[in-house]
């Protein structure tokens, strides 16, 4: 068992303590614990109320004491939270009782007055301690926070946080919960007076079981390890006229960024939302503007750290493929054994042999309506705001369209995925570089076969191995899409083996 991790801070006021618990909110996630201890009046449960609050985005939700209640669920956000008051209970013996043993799964639980269950709580847990400062004012508390077990680590960079957000001069600065995705990072407004920033934290991606020529899936398909290629990218697209978010402070190592604020104008409207057809036109422009131009292959992080744009070779591409058999096919009731395994592999190394042998772009790889922002004040395909694209790799330039326009998250239209499909051609063509109209329609049918069989796999896996059975919502549109691609002339052969062995998702 690792060390405990123990930090204390000055917390001048009830702002600072709703700081410091949002913070805190930024690293924890289901399945942690924290306690709240100090004596009556010390703060917890405007800790427990901040938290909470900060959470659901709402500054004025109502948060009762559980005092009488003994423990009070929220549905919110991000996740379920149970705030826990054990002052009026006797003994460890009587948490069965009030749902706390064992402890909800996929829950963050916060416990007040954990010293009456004392030795029943878990060894992984974050402990914060409050006190009163007299000295410092009426309503200055100091705070001593200690992590155990697995759960050192996240003090630990709760503390690296906080110095970083202090040294960069935002330590003052109100918190406001931002929305995360399907990764480990996750992200924060600092508003200060009329001006934001977004505060990214992404630490360094866990390393998983080798599953491909002693490769984690992570490496094998070139995905981010840290924050690094975020930067890189970020600069190498403002460098090239786009509009990425400016980084005004960076720490590379422990993976906190603060940068621009782009706002949150989308590239879709409506319930259920749906494209607005000018906006993706104009992001189709800024595709074609990327595509038409000569670009770097090493970029730079910082004076004297250089970052080398990893390629998406056909390996990279096998393997995305392959979350098919292992999650999507196993989904639906199919088990696949060796043979079929060796029949998908065989078709998808011949199907990817023109993608592998295309010229080479940028491929920012998450180019959708979640990933950009619209930008009212700038100009042409300046407003297109780009703010994912971390996992940038060098491959075909058809994959970026097929995100676009074959959104995972919203229905395009097959009359409007044809029109900016065109209009994408036409501007290539007019660009003056080479550009191969026949063989780009080609390749784009098979980045998007390629890119919505990892798809179907990809949210089969978020559902079953990470509990975000949401994803699944998704599948139905992903096939159809899929189906799209499947009709074109050169993957006949593909369309099939998806029609003998792959069924649709279910309704």
């Amino acid at each position: 068992m690792s060390e405990p991790s123990t930090f204390a801070t000055a917390l001048a006021n009830e702002t600072a303590t709703a700081h410091l618990m949002a913070d805190l909110a930024l690293l924890v996630g289901p399945g942690d614990l924290i306690t709240l201890s100090g004596d009556l009046g010390a703060g917890k449960t405007a800790a427990a109320r901040a938290m909470i609050r900060y959470l659901a985005g709402d500054d004025t939700i109502e948060v009762p004491s559980p005092t009488f209640t003994l423990a009070q669920h929220y549905d919110l956000p991000p996740y379920p939270l149970l705030h826990a008051d054990l002052y009026r209970i006797n003994g460890p013996g009587e948490l069965e009782e009030i749902g706390l043993a064992p402890l909800p799964e996929g829950t963050v639980v916060l416990i007040e007055w954990p010293e009456r269950a004392a030795g029943a709580l878990p060894a992984d847990r974050i402990d914060i301690a409050f006190s009163h400062r007299p000295a410092l004012g009426s309503a200055a508390r100091a705070a001593e926070i200690t992590g155990y077990g697995k759960a050192a680590a996240q003090v630990a960079r709760l503390a690296a946080l906080r110095q970083f957000l202090d040294d960069a001069g935002y330590g003052d600065a109100k918190r406001q919960r931002m929305a995360g995705d399907a990764s480990t990072r996750s992200y924060a407004r600092l508003i200060r007076g009329d001006t934001s920033f977004i505060l990214m934290n992404a630490p360094k991606r866990p390393d998983g079981p080798a599953i491909h020529d002693g490769k984690s899936y992570s490496a094998a398909v070139h995905l981010a390890e840290d924050v690094k290629p975020f930067v890189a990218i970020a600069r190498g697209l403002r460098d090239q006229g786009f509009s990425a978010p400016a980084i005004h402070h960076a720490d590379l190592e422990s993976g906190f960024l603060i940068t621009e604020d782009f706002g949150s104008t989308g590239f879709v409207e409506g319930a259920p939302p749906a494209p607005i057809a000018e906006r993706y036109q104009a992001a189709t422009d800024m595709l074609a503007a990327l595509h038409s131009q000569t670009l770097p292959e090493i970029l730079s992080v910082a004076p004297h750290i250089p970052y080398a744009i990893p390629v998406f070779d056909t390996e990279a591409m096998l393997v995305e493929a392959g979350l098919m058999l292992d999650w999507y096919l196993t989904d639906r009731g199919i088990e696949p054994d060796g043979d079929l395994r060796a029949e998908f592999m065989t078709m998808w190394r011949a199907l990817l042999e023109k993608a592998n042998a295309a010229p080479r772009t940028w491929v920012l790889r998450d180019f959708h309506s979640p990933n950009l922002i619209w930008l009212e004040q700038r100009r042409d395909i300046k407003q297109v705001g780009v703010i994912d694209f971390q996992d940038t790799v060098l491959g075909p330039s058809a994959y970026d369209l097929v995100s676009l326009l074959q959104d995972a998250r919203v229905d395009v239209p097959e009359p409007l995925e044809l029109a900016l499909l065109a209009r994408y051609v036409k501007a290539r063509l007019g660009s003056g570089a080479p550009f191969d109209p026949a063989g780009f329609a080609e390749l784009y049918a098979v980045m998007s076969a390629q890119r919505n069989t990892r798809l179907l796999g990809t949210f089969a896996r978020l559902n079953r191995r990470d509990g975000k059975p949401h994803y699944l919502r998704h599948q139905p549109r992903i096939w159809t899409y899929l189906t799209r691609s499947l009709a074109h002339p050169s993957l006949a052969e593909a369309r099939a083996w998806y029609q003998a062995h792959v069924p649709p998702p279910a309704a």
